[in-house]
């Protein structure tokens, strides 16, 4: 039996809840942007009508006004936003259980049990589509497809509020003369470097030979190779499911440049911290540090290595990410930076070693088991690191703003 897949997309998003929270926003140019003052000034989503002007996300609050004289600049409220999320996913479970978050503002359905009681998938998809719009006050575009890769490109294909069906027949008109860039899971650099190869479209894409993708690109060009040809057979989670954590990282940009290794000890161990007592929270141990280093140039890279033991404490974190960072220092300063615990096992109970340094890692573990529950009781402040004192403008709340990485789609794939 075809799988019946959905994946629906909440309309620009934090921009839509805006203007729907504030009826003077409606129908003119609105942008949600960061917080110029803490250099977070970027535009995280716009209106149609802004989008009409040339307003792009990632672009600079200045930049999206030189195209936008008479914009609207909103700061986002989160917290709205995952109350919206939350209410979008009550109503689409009562079409399934099948329901896979793909970021707060989109979703997975699949629908093959589902048509008996309430229709054909594109009927499941427009009466979704209308008690969003009645029930939430909100429009959706949806994809309707026989796997997930088409799915979200078919809600991408026509916006906004409406209903798009790629099928085992029409694919190949439909997908395969779009660009290569909207093919999920390709960026950017990927889109750069197919380009060099004459690859344009996801037709090109379709149409290229398997082993050439695989010599030029390794795995992933097998994957995208077999996205293109409408193979992907990856299933959707029940809603219910807990996913598993593969990793755990936060990242900041700085309130001034990091110019010295003072400066960067500062927000790493911030970060760090937060990163490891997040572990602990999880009761997980990781055998990997990653970090991110963007300079004032804004070049973006990560390094990672592996550590002699496994840790979840900030202190043995702190140096795998310092030394990394000394290892591929920029040579301007860095504007951002982001750390990230990968490979991560259950933690298990504490087993004796005769080696310094496990004893060492187990002691500051401990210590830091003690100052989560200090800090829980008496607030973040009520224990901090000496560094953190040296330029209090660099000190942040990094616990604020953890970042989890589940197993997502890519996980799924063989």
């Amino acid at each position: 039996m075809e799988r019946t897949i959905l994946h629906v997309d909440m309309n620009n998003f934090y921009a839509s809840v805006e203007c729907l929270d504030n009826p003077a926003l409606r129908g003119k140019p609105v942008a949600v942007c960061g917080d110029p003052a803490a250099r977070h000034g970027i535009v995280l989503a716009k209106s149609y009508e802004a989008k009409a002007y040339g307003v792009t996300t990632g672009q600079p609050i200045w930049q999206a006004k030189q195209r936008c004289p008479d914009l609207l600049v909103v700061p986002p409220h989160y917290d709205r936003y995952l109350e919206v999320s939350a209410a979008a996913r009550e109503l689409y479970i009562s079409y399934t259980d099948r329901v896979e978050p793909f970021g707060l503002d989109e979703c997975w359905l699949d629908v093959t049990g589902s048509q008996q009681l309430f229709g054909p998938g594109p009927v499941i998809a427009d009466d979704i589509r209308g008690r969003v719009r009645l029930e939430l006050g909100l429009t959706v575009s949806v994809g309707v497809s026989f796997n997930k890769v088409f799915a979200k490109l078919g809600s991408d294909l026509k916006k906004p509020d409406a209903t798009t069906v790629i099928t085992q027949d029409n694919y190949r008109d439909l997908a395969w003369r779009q660009p290569v860039s909207d093919l999920l899971y390709v960026g950017p650099a990927t889109t750069a470097k197919l380009a060099r190869y004459g690859i344009k479209t996801i037709g090109d894409l379709a149409r290229m030979n398997v082993h050439g993708l695989h010599s030029l690109f390794g795995k992933v060009g097998v994957m995208l190779w077999q996205f293109a040809n409408g193979q992907d057979n990856s299933g959707v989670a029940t809603y219910t499911a807990l996913p598993l954590i593969k990793t755990v990282g936060n990242s900041t940009t700085a309130p001034r440049d990091l110019v010295t290794d003072e400066d960067v000890k500062i927000t790493l161990y911030a970060l760090c911290d937060s990163v490891a007592a997040r572990l602990r929270e999880q009761n997980a141990m990781c055998s990997t540090v990653q970090i991110g280093i963007r300079d004032t140039s804004l070049l973006w890279y990560e390094r990672q290595s592996k550590l002699t033991y496994p840790a979840q404490n900030s202190t043995d974190i702190f140096n795998a990410a310092f030394d990394l960072f000394q290892e591929n220092r920029p040579r301007n300063p860095v504007r951002s930076l982001s750390v990230r615990a990968c490979g991560l096992s259950p933690a298990g109970p504490v087993q004796l070693s005769l080696l310094p340094d496990e004893q060492r890692s187990q002691r500051l573990t401990d210590l830091e088991r003690t100052m989560d529950k200090i800090r829980e009781k008496y607030g973040r402040n009520a224990v901090r690191r000496a560094v953190s004192l040296v330029d209090p403008a660099l000190d942040l709340d990094a616990e604020a703003e953890h970042i989890i990485h589940p197993i997502g789609f890519l996980g799924t794939l063989n």
